[in-house]
């Protein structure tokens, strides 16, 4: 699995040879430095740890400046591991750029929703309103979900509550476009959360999509 951590610019629009529009997620990736390497002899499995976005040292906990200092690599805002099938063909030191990925490749990007509060059960869960005439008394509020037998609310039950700001997963979104001079990659579709709101890119794992981008 490639993995690649950045951040997402923004949307537009991108218009092909045969006036096709296509919209696209713009997601600023890389370079994104290997921290560590770990192996099935060491940690028991496979992976690389990859570091992105200089930060001072006072922004991380010491142990992983300690982490950064033996590695010789400046101190990262963001961490993340890649499990690997194999042993790890990078070493400690190297970056990847955002040409680790071609035009056509099927990526799933994760993010985090943007955060709206407290929401009611309408704007939260999709529910229906009440009537407004007629006497009612129960416009947008949830109605009545108790148990006459058991005399209390199910736990479960959908209600208002804090509604997003949560880690999501946008799958198998295409690359229509990569820009290696700027760091960039085209994505076909949208992705979860604000503009300039951390992502991290990584190869499609459910893979039932298998058409090119474009085709």
């Amino acid at each position: 699995m490639t993995l690649i951590l950045g951040r997402k610019r923004g949307m537009t629009q991108l218009f092909a040879e045969d006036g096709t529009v296509t919209g696209v997620t713009v997601v600023e990736v890389g370079p994104c430095v290997v921290t560590q390497v770990k192996t099935q002899a060491r940690e028991g499995y496979d992976a690389i740890q990859l570091g992105w976005e200089d930060v001072t040292d006072k922004r991380v906990a010491k142990p992983q400046v300690g982490q950064f200092k033996k590695a010789g690599v400046a101190t990262k805002r963001f961490l993340r591991e890649a499990r690997l099938t194999a042993p790890a063909d990078k070493k400690v030191g190297e970056t990847l750029q955002c040409d680790v990925f071609s035009v056509g490749d099927i990526v799933d990007v994760v993010g985090t929703s943007k955060g709206r509060g407290f929401a009611g059960t309408i704007k939260r869960h999709g529910f229906q309103r009440g009537p407004e005439t007629h006497g009612c008394m129960n416009v947008r509020q949830p109605g009545s979900m108790a148990s006459k037998r058991i005399g209390k609310v199910i736990k479960g039950k959908r209600l208002g509550g804090h509604f997003g700001d949560e880690r999501h997963t946008s799958k198998n979104l295409a690359v229509v476009k990569v820009d290696p001079a700027r760091n960039l990659l085209y994505l076909r579709g949208s992705v979860a959360g604000p503009a300039n709101g951390f992502v991290e890119v990584q190869t499609a794992r459910t893979g039932y999509r298998t058409k090119k981008a474009g085709g």
